[in-house]
């Protein structure tokens, strides 16, 4: 896949993060949850239990300087389902590949899914809208497409392990295209580690319930 090719076929990118977000990610960047574990100074078993294991449930750390964050439940995922597609990577591993990545939906479809999911319906999120091409501009490097939601083990989970996550230029996206309706021939967009100046490119910013907007941050 090309990067113009990436940009025409998915023209903006979506994230969805914590309600209430936006001041601190606006400071700070938007960070995965290896970076954010780093800026909260959490190690050792505190952090393993984070970053190299699953997630049922959402979790609050603290700083003394930067006060709250929450980082996200990983619902959709478990290990027994994992032991069954996971190939070439241990569960730690896969954990810790997951973590250190900030994700992007590459359409409004999915986007909307997850907002609409059963676990996820009922609160608010902050949903940040980017354009491709300036992230892509700036962060090419540290890019990474999948064919797969890789953060799900639900409903006949697909293969997933070294090979999920490629660089754009390594991407088979013509091969998935004769398989897949061409705007799910992508599935997930990653920036290794954070993407630290997102808000000098965020085009919208706001707080969603389901689909609806209920607040315009930006």
């Amino acid at each position: 896949m090309t990067e113009a090719e990436l940009i025409t076929h998915y023209p903006k990118l979506f994230h969805m993060a914590e309600a209430d977000t936006w001041p601190k990610i606006k400071r700070h960047g938007l960070l995965s949850t290896s970076a954010l574990l780093d800026l909260f100074e959490v190690c050792g078993d505190a952090r393993a239990a984070i970053e190299s294991q699953h997630r049922p449930e959402s979790v609050t750390i603290r700083h003394k300087r930067h006060g709250e964050a929450v980082i996200r439940d990983q619902k959709p995922m478990s290990d027994n389902a994992l032991r069954k597609c996971l190939v070439g990577l241990t569960l730690r591993q896969w954990y810790e590949t997951l973590n250190r990545r900030v994700f992007f939906w590459l359409g409004e479809p999915r986007l909307v899914r997850l907002l609409n999911a059963r676990a996820y319906r009922g609160k608010r999120h902050c949903v940040i809208t980017v354009e491709t091409a300036e992230l892509v501009r700036r962060y090419t490097a540290n890019v990474s497409l999948s064919p797969i939601n890789s953060g799900c083990t639900l409903f006949n989970a697909p293969e997933r392990g070294t090979g999920t996550f490629l660089p754009i230029s390594r991407y088979p996206f013509h091969e998935w295209r004769t398989s897949r309706r061409g705007e799910n021939a992508v599935a997930e967009l990653t920036v290794d580690h954070s993407v630290r100046d997102i808000r000098e490119f965020a085009v919208r910013v706001c707080h969603m319930q389901g689909a609806r907007i209920v607040e315009q941050l930006l």
